[in-house]
């Protein structure tokens, strides 16, 4: 059997079988009886959606009650439903929707990240949204400037000099958690010692991807989303595109494919090399960015830093 769970802030949705779906309260009371509920069914699968941090108390519980649970992308989980001729949307719906879903496809449970990584995680984020406030700020400082705009540029210049305030205590609750951790300091140090990886970079890839060196080179691109996906059909060949993935994890990439391409010389002369074939500019970034996570991949997965492994100058 496979339980599908619809996640919103009010409730969950809960559909099983041919029976009518349930809904319980989305609070600790109602994830109490909704772990008690699942687990009489003993299913082989529960599926949710991701719903941008609704979902994390229930998924949690699940887990905790030795639940088989998987959390799938909802656009995913939408497209599936338009293949299928569900055009309609419901809560009630959706549930149905992600049994089905389960059934048909058979998504992979994974072992939900510990607290220790979760609180990372989070603070990256934190870290993410303080920067676009910041950036924000600028902007409205920089219109606010000249007359009859003394009072708004005051309090401008007052919130900006909190969030850089803020911005430096996360860096440094960043620092402390990932020195605290012996795994994610060594992971650090191998991933700093590459030219172009700053503390950003690492911090961002420590918590964002955990993933990094246990899965091979193909498969840790297709899930940043920076692998040339196929578009052909027939004798028609289509443009590769990149699509997908993880945002946070590609954004950090970039701007340290961006440095590598100046002062990483086997990302340098890989850039040069593409440009001098005729490749414009934004597909060689792009293509140095995969090169790059190929590099910090391997060198995670052998506990190599950068100049050790012989792989190094040719992965």
């Amino acid at each position: 059997m496979v339980v599908g769970i619809d996640v919103a802030k009010a409730e969950l949705v809960v559909a099983a079988g041919r029976a009518a779906p349930q809904a319980v309260p989305n609070n600790e009371a109602g994830v109490r009886e909704l772990v008690e509920r699942v687990a009489a069914l003993a299913p082989e699968l529960v599926v949710l959606e991701a719903t941008g941090g609704y979902e994390l108390v229930a998924v949690a519980a699940l887990a905790a009650a030795a639940l088989p649970v998987v959390v799938v992308n909802p656009r995913q989980v939408r497209d599936f439903a338009k293949a299928t001729g569900q055009l309609a949307k419901t809560d009630r719906i959706d549930a149905r929707t992600l049994v089905l879903f389960g059934e048909r496809l058979r998504p992979a449970p994974r072992p939900l990240p510990d607290a220790a990584a979760q609180e990372l995680a989070a603070l990256l984020a934190r870290r993410r949204q303080l920067l676009e406030m910041r950036q924000a700020e600028r902007n409205r400082l920089q219109q606010a400037r000249g007359r009859g705009q003394r009072v708004v540029e005051a309090s401008l210049t007052k919130h900006l000099a909190y969030l850089d305030a803020e911005l430096a205590d996360v860096d440094n609750d960043l620092e402390t958690r990932v020195r605290a951790s012996a795994v994610w300091r060594e992971r650090e140090d191998i991933l700093r010692s590459v030219p172009s990886v700053g503390p950003v970079v690492s911090r961002t890839l420590v918590g964002e991807l955990p993933e990094l060196g246990r899965l091979g080179r193909r498969a840790v691109a297709k899930l940043v989303g920076i692998a040339p996906l196929n578009r052909d059909s027939g004798a028609w060949r289509g443009r590769r595109v990149v699509q997908g993935g993880r945002a946070a994890v590609r954004a950090a990439l970039y701007m340290a494919a961006l440095v590598a391409t100046r002062r990483n010389p086997v990302i340098r002369a890989f850039y040069t090399r593409l440009l001098a074939a005729g490749k414009p500019k934004k597909l060689a970034l792009v293509a140095c960015m995969r090169k790059l996570l190929t590099i910090l991949n391997h060198l995670v997965r052998t506990g190599q830093h950068w100049g050790q492994a012989p792989a190094t100058a040719t992965a």
